[in-house]
């Protein structure tokens, strides 16, 4: 498939879903504040796990009120059920995250612009690069983040927007990508957010989170 048709694949796809990505963009804007320490937790748990894995994760945790209770999640994280790659480092950086959110849920009510959210996450959130970030600020409602995940790479080569998709993202990187990526999400009118949603249920036949 050339890169013309495959816009237009993209396109039609866009029509047939967009009811049902607009219902998941706006549910992310109406996630209440008392949430967000749980969607970080979920963004802290998928680098190199699974998305499912990490939800089921998440229910466990919160079921158990992980929030209010001192536990070491490890034990949860490291279940066959829901495995977790490298559990013992994140259940350290869970108890860390829940020990300083406090901090967390100021700064992000202080009216900072996303940009600044960002760059203020990766430097204080241990296990949150600028993907994990933009993911974190994605599922709370904020907008125009690029959430350059292996999915979003590979669409992204196969419309020409980038050449090849890089080993390593570093923050120079990442942000050059992300601009060519707003500027062709301009140019096929269809926001990031709504591409980054479509990509995903376009390889997986699902809209997750």
């Amino acid at each position: 498939m050339d890169n013309g048709d495959f816009k237009e694949r993209v396109r039609k796809e866009f029509q047939l879903k967009k009811g049902e990505i607009h219902q998941r963009l706006e549910e992310f804007r109406n996630v209440k504040k008392e949430e967000y320490f749980y969607e970080m937790i979920y963004c802290l748990l998928t680098p190199q796990s699974s998305a499912r894995n990490a939800d089921l994760v998440v229910k466990k945790l919160k079921h158990l009120n992980f929030h209010r209770t001192n536990f070491n999640p490890e034990e949860i994280l490291a279940d066959k059920n829901n495995y977790i790659r490298f559990h013992k480092t994140k259940a350290e950086r869970l108890i860390e995250l829940k020990e300083n959110f406090h901090f967390v849920q100021d700064y992000l009510t202080n009216g900072k612009d996303d940009f600044e959210l960002r760059e203020w996450l990766v430097k204080n959130i241990k296990g949150l690069g600028y993907k994990e970030a933009s993911h974190f600020l994605r599922n709370i409602g904020k907008r125009n983040l690029a959430i350059l995940d292996r999915h979003i790479l590979k669409n992204l080569k196969n419309l020409k927007v980038i050449r090849d998709i890089p080993k390593t993202l570093t923050k120079k990187k990442y942000l050059y990508i992300e601009k060519k990526f707003k500027r062709f999400s301009e140019e096929i009118g269809i926001t990031m957010d709504e591409l980054d949603l479509l990509f995903w249920s376009m390889e997986t036949g699902e809209i997750l989170k």
